[in-house]
């Protein structure tokens, strides 16, 4: 594996963007939610076993810093973009979690270049749905927020009060910044879900069946407004099944990332 810092400048702003870059073969992206990449690091590392695998921190996570210019999770998506183009990838499997699966959605609603191939939202935010009303992730405790988050919340529930301070600062940055890129309008873009229909490449949504903070209804009408989409429902795990699941997830992803008979349009529209 290999830790890199690249600038990529775009007409909004600059950014010294840093990832980690392991594997060989085809090209894949994998973008982390609100709680920092290693909510996706064994899932990156699994795939980087036939894969080449791009891990990135967003700007403004663990310390990175945030140009004050990028405050909206298109930015971000503009960001990758231009990333994949300055490193010459076309083709390639973006996968994003949480925040991360927003980001990416993004990045194929607006992609002109085939620089994604497949995508696949795990658990993703981004998109307003009648009848799915958000949780105010921000008003929650601690205790509240692990019960809305994973399927078995005593397993996973870390409680702050036992966090080295370092640790606790450093998720206290990350909510600010997600505060920032995904506050307002709350945990979505208006114009993301109509522009999913502009996506023309194959889909995977995958949900946690246990997820409160977006319900699986909310993942349903997520693959159904992707053109090209399926939609799988994890057993036994919440809004990262990536870590709860993680042998169920990574099946899915990599069936999906291999699957070679499933061209553009291929898949079944999600009901």
């Amino acid at each position: 594996m290999t830790s890199t810092d690249r600038r990529i400048d775009l007409p909004a702003f600059s950014a010294d963007l840093a990832f980690d870059d392991s594997g060989s073969g085809p090209a894949a992206l994998v973008l982390h939610g609100g709680g920092g990449p290693a909510t996706v690091a064994g899932l990156a590392a699994q795939l980087a076993g036939d894969r080449r695998v791009l891990l990135p921190t967003h700007p403004g996570w663990d310390g990175r810093p945030r140009p004050e210019a990028l405050t909206r999770i298109s930015d971000l998506a503009d960001l990758y973009l231009a990333l994949l183009d300055d490193l010459g990838l076309t083709d390639v499997l973006v996968v994003g979690s949480s925040l991360g699966g927003w980001i990416a959605a993004d990045m194929a609603s607006r992609d002109s270049a085939g620089r994604v191939g497949r995508l696949v939202v795990i658990d993703g935010a981004g998109i307003a749905v009648d009848g799915q009303d958000f949780v105010d992730f921000f008003s929650l405790t601690p205790r509240q927020i692990a019960e809305h988050s994973w399927h078995d919340a005593d397993r996973f529930f870390v409680d702050p009060a036992s966090m080295p301070a370092e640790r606790l600062a450093a998720q206290r940055a990350n909510m600010q910044t997600m505060a920032v890129v995904a506050g307002d309008p709350y945990m979505h873009d208006p114009s993301l879900l109509g522009r999913l229909g502009d996506v023309r490449v194959p889909a995977l949504v995958v949900w946690g069946e246990s997820d409160r903070v977006f319900t699986p209804e909310y993942g349903r009408a997520y693959a159904a407004a992707l053109p090209d989409a399926r939609f799988e429902l994890v057993a036994e795990a919440g809004h990262l099944p990536q870590l709860e699941q993680p042998e169920a997830t990574l099946a899915l992803v990599r069936a999906f990332a291999d699957s070679r008979e499933l061209g553009p349009r291929g898949l079944s529209r999600a009901g």
